[in-house]
């Protein structure tokens, strides 16, 4: 088998999970890679691997879209020449004589077309988010899908707006993370700008089977001018970047060609109902780089395989998460040989308050603050993840702290504000103040004369040393009795002097609180406002 169609890790642990799931009770399984991924390397090293284990029956791969066909063909025959191969579509019948059939799902749905294949043993589904469809139930339940024949669908994205994708998959076996995919350097990782639009309503677009409607998308587009907006945005952040833009309609499609040309950016549309021999040379065009973006009506969402793309405009946006990936998995083939470091997403927005739109955020599983402005995806997770670290960090200090204050015998107290202190009288105190730069704390004595005072020798101390410390210089100023938690007038009724100096300050006294908890409340309302008036900046000695 050639080298660069072994199976890498992620690739064998699918098959795995595919062969080791069917032994199971289910058998209608689904894959989920990212666009990028190679699920034609999948599948088509799933079928060499279980050829000879189905008792001379055949694997069958369906598809829906003829590049996709052709390049499952081509793939299969690359990793096992000895494979007989044949391609079932309009006039093409090469179902006689050969160990795998590569079929359009539209000739399949033809009953005498699919009832001529027979002994299949194996079907495989590419694009498996459209098997929802009447179409492919049908088909499905022709060759077997719900009377045991093992069935492995392939997606970059199991979703799909209208539902029914569960009734068609018992279970997903296997799904990778596209951040996985840019850590282990098997994508580019992806940046993305915000394209904003003004005057581009889009509350008031419509919207169809859980998604803008494509006309009225396309036509507030060119009411608002979006067209040449995008064209000059193009020319300011990817001038030298080879691009694909998506657009709700031909018109648009063709709209936004001529409008990056007018630009002096190289550009070209395709669309499906496109002369095929028109579509295929442009595509040649774009591919040998003598155009530089092309502009499509979402036909080039699946099976289309530029890895030079290092741009994916996203003139259609959507609601579905799904689309989204779709799209803009276009552009994170990596291209080490044309320089490629990344991708950018350009994300046309206007504005949108009924409508929660798809954003790069989609493009992971992972819970992710939308990127800042020139920030790639794997940056934004980096920045959350060390955020969450710290917080956890902070946390375990703080917890640290509490237990640690909490077992002395030596009355600590905080602040509203997390500062702690030991009052020494009614106008001493002394106090902690946390060096931000790690977890050592500074030692400060206030006073009604002199106001902070450092120590003579002014060094922070490790958590437990300036405790210590501190506990240390409060015994030697004030009384035990004052600094001790467990000091017997504590727990006597509060004096109504206490009350009233509460009353007049606006400290509030849950019922039943002794003598020590109302003269803990007054220190800390005292000692806050006292640190609230002083600078953040420690005082020298």
């Amino acid at each position: 088998m050639p080298e660069q169609f072994v199976p890498r890790p992620y690739q064998a642990d699918a098959i795995k999970a595919l062969t080791a799931g069917w032994a199971g009770p289910n058998n209608r399984l689904a894959v989920v890679l990212p666009t990028g991924a190679g699920k034609t390397v999948v599948f088509s090293n799933l079928i060499h691997q279980l050829l000879d284990k189905l008792g001379g029956n055949r694997a069958l791969v369906i598809a829906h879209r003829e590049e996709l066909i052709e390049q499952a063909a081509a793939k299969i025959r690359a990793i096992d020449p000895a494979l007989r191969v044949g391609i079932v579509k309009a006039e093409r019948d090469e179902h006689h004589d050969v160990d795998v059939i590569v079929a359009s799902i539209q000739t399949l749905a033809v009953e005498r077309r699919r009832t001529a294949i027979r002994d299949v043993g194996l079907v495989i589904v590419d694009e498996c988010h459209h098997a929802a469809a009447p179409t492919y139930m049908e088909v499905l339940e022709h060759f077997g899908a719900w009377r045991g024949t093992p069935v492995a669908g392939f997606t970059a994205t199991m979703t799909r707006t209208d539902g029914g994708l569960a009734e068609v998959w018992q279970e997903v076996v296997f799904t990778l993370d596209i951040l996985d995919m840019i850590s282990d350097g098997y994508l580019c990782d992806v940046r993305g700008r915000r394209i904003m639009v003004d005057g581009l309503d889009l509350d008031s677009v419509k919207t169809r089977n859980g998604d803008l409607q494509e006309g009225q998308l396309g036509q507030v587009l060119d009411d608002s001018g979006a067209i040449d907006v995008i064209a000059q945005a193009y020319r300011e952040h990817a001038p030298d970047r080879s691009g694909v833009a998506f657009t709700p309609t031909v018109a648009t499609a063709q709209s936004l060609a001529a409008a990056l040309n007018a630009t002096g950016t190289t550009a070209a549309a395709v669309w499906g109902d496109m002369p095929k021999e028109d579509r295929t040379a442009t595509l040649k065009r774009y591919e040998a780089g003598d155009i530089q973006v092309l502009t499509n009506c979402m036909v080039l969402t699946e099976g289309f395989d530029a890895p030079h793309t290092s741009c994916i405009v996203i003139a259609r946006p959507t609601k579905s998460p799904g689309l989204y990936v779709q799209m803009a998995g276009r552009g994170l083939r990596p291209s080490p040989s044309t320089g490629k470091r990344d991708a950018l997403i350009l994300d046309v927005m206007g504005a949108s308050t009924r409508h929660k739109l798809a954003s790069l955020v989609d493009l992971t599983e992972r819970e992710v603050a939308l990127p800042e402005e020139g920030e790639t995806l794997r940056e934004a997770v980096e920045r959350a993840t060390e955020t969450e670290r710290r917080r956890i960090a902070a946390a375990q200090i703080e917890w640290e702290e509490i237990d640690l204050f909490g077992g002395s015998i030596t009355r600590w107290l905080r602040t509203d504000d997390g500062t702690w202190f030991i009052p020494i009288s009614d106008d001493r105190f002394l106090f902690l103040v946390r060096n931000p730069l790690d977890r050592t704390y500074w030692i400060r004595r206030w006073d009604a004369y002199s106001g902070v005072v450092a120590p003579k020798h002014d060094v922070p101390l490790p958590l437990r040393a300036a405790m210590a410390w501190t506990e240390q210089q409060a015994g030697a100023l004030g009384a035990r009795q004052l600094l001790t938690r467990s000091a017997p007038w504590r727990d006597r009724q509060a004096s109504g002097k206490q009350l009233a100096y509460c009353r007049i300050k606006g400290i509030k006294v849950p019922p039943g609180s002794t003598a020590g908890d109302v003269s803990d409340l007054q220190a800390i309302h005292k000692v806050g406002t006292i640190l609230r008036r002083l600078t953040a900046v420690p005082a020298a000695a």
